[in-house]
């Protein structure tokens, strides 16, 4: 966006909404790192919606900025970051599994 232009009407909403979202997700994900028993339902709780809030307050970053080149350096970083939490989620997860941790008795693992 240039600097004298306005957003639309309609586009700021959309931008709020992705925001509120992304920091609703984050919230909730710091939420769970606190509540939840053991490691693997916090990695859980940590790796889910932290990587999709962080995604929404992405795509709302290039729209409000409005230029392909915003866009496209904030689709490198979101392309990243759906890559790299489950990535390490999982070797969490795995080195959790192997060392025989403690899981809460309700934990289900399959």
């Amino acid at each position: 966006m240039m600097d004298g232009d306005a957003l639309h009407p309609a586009l700021a909403v959309l931008i709020g909404f992705l925001v509120l979202s992304g920091v609703g997700l984050n919230v909730s994900a710091a939420v769970g790192l606190h509540r939840f028993p053991d490691v693997l339902t916090r990695m859980h709780a940590a790796s889910k919606p932290s990587m999709l809030g962080v995604v929404c307050a992405l795509i709302a970053a290039a729209l409000a900025l409005g230029g392909i080149d915003a866009a496209m350096k904030l689709a490198l970083v979101a392309g990243l970051q759906l890559v790299t939490t489950p990535t390490g989620s999982h070797m969490v997860g795995r080195a959790v599994w192997k060392d025989r941790s403690e899981v809460h008795p309700d934990t289900e693992v399959y």
